[in-house]
């Protein structure tokens, strides 16, 4: 993966820009192509499903599972993978797997091939290889930049995730129109070939691995799960990611149903509302550095997880009418504005805090646990909303956002004053086993942190946050 010809770059000290730093540039410009040309496929995939294959209500849920699947059961092998492998070349095979498997959609639409059947293959295929390589994009930013510089560039990445989604999903409808569903498919065949091509380029090396014994696969799955249970801020971490992801997962549920059904919004209006919602996670993701260093990131978060439920309330009591959407629209860039100074606040001290070694396993057990959250929590809004209305379930949603403030306010985390420092060498840094872990602390002793939703990234499958 070295270029004779340009010497690895080493990670970027803190006091350089990052915009300078070619390593960094070649990451976030792979990355954010290819979260937009996912936009395009979560576009074009419904569309291509509902209008040209004629797919009724039930295989268009089941297209939807499928494509959710591969991270509730695939995230914590790959997290294994990408830290006992080279986690380049697991981004590199990921995106050419989805490219590869993404093509063959267009080319059996034109040959008049195409079925719903292969559609769900293609997306359980790209959902899975899309899930090795978040594992490995996700865990490797650590190793390109100063542990210094995390927090900022969690920032910038947020912050381009956000705007790349709604320039993908704006591009995705323009292709949809202009050359079909299926062949809008290929402006993201394209982006995880870019997606390649940039990660190719990083010449930073990796953490070396010292592995002096064969081992298993799920033993290391083990060490994984192991290290964040036995680190109380890790825990705490994790514990408020699923929870948000679980209130989040029902309430967006049913969110495009209320605006479009009850509120009777129109179509452009609902696209401006998602607009603003994009806009505000950019906001807060680029302001998150700023606001840790004056208020600590302990407090920024804790207002942030605060915030969220009261965004909720101009939704639920909204009528139809204009000043009810330009009430909402504000709500939401607030909420998102949160969840994006929030989520790229807690990610920075989960990637500052785990020694290298385990970056990936300690991001696939938050992977895992809000990629099963989300099924879980959709589930559950379809039977509410069955049951005691859309309106109810929006209410007992909003009510569930308060249990990740819990948590967090329970915790030494919530006072945190400044960025935590670099671990020491700890086992498992090098891939040795790591011990035995006595059991938790009680909750007096636990160290939380926030937020919304964490791996801008998880979305890169036809279903899939964000958080």
């Amino acid at each position: 993966m070295t270029s004779s010809a340009e010497p690895p770059a080493p990670p970027a000290p803190s006091g350089a820009s990052l915009w300078r730093h070619r390593d960094f540039r070649r990451y976030l410009t792979g990355q954010t192509a290819s979260v937009a040309g996912s936009s395009i496929t979560q576009m074009a995939l419904p569309v291509l499903a509902v209008l040209h294959l004629d797919a009724t209500t039930a295989q268009v849920a089941w297209l939807a599972f499928l494509g959710q699947l591969p991270p509730a059961l695939l995230a914590l092998h790959a997290g294994a993978l990408a830290d006992r492998y080279s986690k380049r070349r697991q981004m590199i095979t990921g995106d050419l797997v989805s490219a590869a498997v993404l093509t063959t959609v267009p080319v059996s639409a034109a040959l008049g091939m195409l079925t719903l059947t292969q559609l769900m293959v293609v997306a359980v295929v790209q959902g899975a290889a899309s899930v090795l390589h978040d594992a490995a994009a996700i865990s490797l930013l650590p190793s390109l930049v100063d542990r210094s510089l995390i927090q900022r560039s969690n920032s910038r990445v947020g912050a381009l995730f956000a705007i790349a989604a709604t320039a993908g999903s704006h591009l995705g409808a323009a292709l949809t129109a202009v050359l079909g569903p299926a062949r809008a498919l290929l402006g993201d065949v394209a982006s995880f070939l870019i997606s390649a091509g940039c990660t190719a380029r990083v010449q930073a090396r990796e953490p070396a691995r010292v592995r002096p014994v064969a081992r298993r696969l799920r033993e290391e799955i083990g060490e994984g799960l192991r290290y964040v249970r036995g680190d109380e801020r890790l825990v705490t971490l994790t514990l408020v990611n699923a929870t948000t992801s679980f209130g989040l997962g029902l309430l967006n549920t049913l969110w495009a149903l209320y605006l479009l059904r009850t509120l009777a919004v129109s179509a452009t209006a609902f696209g401006v509302l998602l607009g603003l919602g994009a806009l505000g996670a950019a906001a807060g993701a680029l302001t998150a550095p700023a606001l840790a260093r004056r208020w600590g990131p302990g407090p920024m978060m804790l207002t942030a997880l605060a915030l969220t439920p009261l965004t909720q309330l101009p939704l639920l009591l909204a009528s139809p009418g204009l000043r009810w959407q330009i009430a909402i629209g504000a709500a939401l860039f607030l909420q998102l504005a949160c969840a994006g100074a929030a989520g790229t606040t807690q990610r920075s001290i989960r990637q500052i805090i785990t020694t290298a070694g385990m970056q990936a396993r300690m991001q696939a057990v938050s992977t895992w646990l809000t990629a099963g959250a989300r099924p879980a929590a959709a589930l559950l809004a379809g039977g509410l909303g069955a049951w005691i209305g859309v309106r109810p379930t929006l209410t007992a949603g909003t009510f569930l956002l308060l249990v990740p403030l819990v948590v967090l306010a329970r915790s030494p985390l919530r006072s945190l004053p400044h960025m935590p420092d670099q671990p020491p060498a700890a086992p498992g840094t090098a891939g040795e086993p790591v011990p035995p872990t006595p059991p938790l602390r009680t909750a007096a002793g636990a160290v939380p942190a926030p937020v919304h939703t964490d791996d801008a990234r998880q979305n890169r499958s036809p279903g899939g946050d964000a958080a």
